[in-house]
């Protein structure tokens, strides 16, 4: 005669072992995630259907072009020798404007560009809206773990190797955050959503972990107070001679503001490397109140000495002067050179850079 255990008991034991297997399957999707080797394996696409793969975490290089992308020629060196798994690219540019062999001799370029951009106008809201449709795009690719914000005047110092491992080495954004309260930008109006002690003002060009892309992105709150109160003055009609009715405001460029301010309102401060990864310089001797003095300095063909570019790359520390104080470049409290982009270089320059490249391999070689 059999004797069957109590039901509680079965019920009992029924529970433990499945506790048990979801103890063990996380475990498992945690070592997954922590492992060395930086693998990734995603077994959901979002949608309900399961596509399994295993993919390195990748790079999205992301492009603000006017039209074509004038240095196409030195990133498709650069892109040329990294491995094609380890890096994605999108390009926001004129809405309609195609990447295709007309206007441009590098196919890794092809079809790259947003279908829904929008004309974007220097110092207004739209430079802002164009960047989170960026950060958008790259983040349907789960691979994408580093976001990098380009323009079209941007080089790479390095090579793609030392880039992507410089990146990745790194669980921080790298966000050139500092406070600004004394040149009039700050709009009261934005209280109590944004306060001044929450303001915050940098550089463009930013590289961003994919939280703090997913936080830029799915903000409906900060942009909207942004496209409402943080304007350039005077506006940008004035560059033609018409007249305007506008009521003047502060001089707010949004994009050297916005994701600065986002982070800091969520508090993230402690997460980012508060510094930019783009070179860029300024001509001091021109007055604030002259335009010129709102756009850094141009490199030409005779500026993009291999000097110069051996200078920049070597640079390993950053003067804020608003905060006094010296940021020495680290990576996970490891000291390191400060910049592996920079601009604001013509194709005239990039040639010259590819040139020597092609000699020495200065920018994409073993000496990146």
């Amino acid at each position: 005669m059999t004797v069957c255990p109590p039901l509680k008991v079965v019920v009992l034991l029924c529970a433990i072992l499945l506790t048990l297997a979801i103890l063990l399957f996380h475990s498992d999707e945690f070592k997954l995630i922590q492992s060395s080797n930086f693998t990734y394996q995603f077994k959901n696409n979002g949608f309900g259907h399961s596509h399994g793969f295993h993919s390195p975490p990748k790079i999205a290089f992301l492009f603000l072009t006017r039209k074509k992308l004038p240095l196409d020629f030195l990133w498709a060196n650069f892109f040329k020798n990294g491995d094609q798994a380890k890096f994605s690219i999108y390009i926001h540019s004129q809405p309609g404007f195609v990447y295709d062999k007309s206007n441009t001799k590098s196919p890794i370029f092809y079809n790259r560009q947003l279908n829904n951009s929008v004309q974007v106008l220097w110092g207004e809201s739209t430079m802002i809206e164009a960047e989170r449709l960026l950060f958008s795009a790259a983040l349907d690719d789960p691979a994408n773990q580093r976001f990098v914000l380009l323009s079209d005047s941007c080089i790479p110092l390095h090579n793609f190797s030392h880039t992507y491992n410089y990146l990745m080495s790194s669980r921080k954004s790298f966000v050139d955050s500092f406070f600004n309260v004394d040149e009039g930008r700050y709009n009261p109006k934005m209280l109590p959503v944004i306060s001044q002690e929450k303001w915050r003002k940098g550089s463009q060009w930013i590289t961003l972990v994919r939280r703090h892309a997913e936080m830029v992105v799915n903000d409906e709150i900060i942009f909207p107070l942004f496209k409402k109160f943080c304007k350039r003055w005077p506006p940008a009609d004035h560059d033609t001679g018409r007249k305007t009715t506008e009521k003047h405001h502060p001089n707010c460029i949004p994009d050297e503001h916005y994701v600065q301010t986002l982070l800091s309102i969520r508090g993230l401060d402690d997460e980012l490397e508060r510094r930019t990864l783009t070179y860029s310089t300024w001509n001091s001797s021109i007055p604030k109140e002259d335009k010129r003095s709102w756009h850094p300095v141009t490199f030409y063909y005779p500026d993009a000495t291999p000097q110069t570019i051996k200078e920049i790359k070597e640079i390993n520390h950053i003067d804020f002067e608003s905060e006094h104080r010296t940021e020495w470049c680290s990576v996970n409290s490891k000291y390191t050179s400060c910049f592996l982009f920079a601009r604001k270089f013509t194709p005239g320059a990039g040639l010259r850079i590819l040139e020597k490249d092609s000699s020495e391999n200065p920018v994409d070689g073993k000496h990146g």
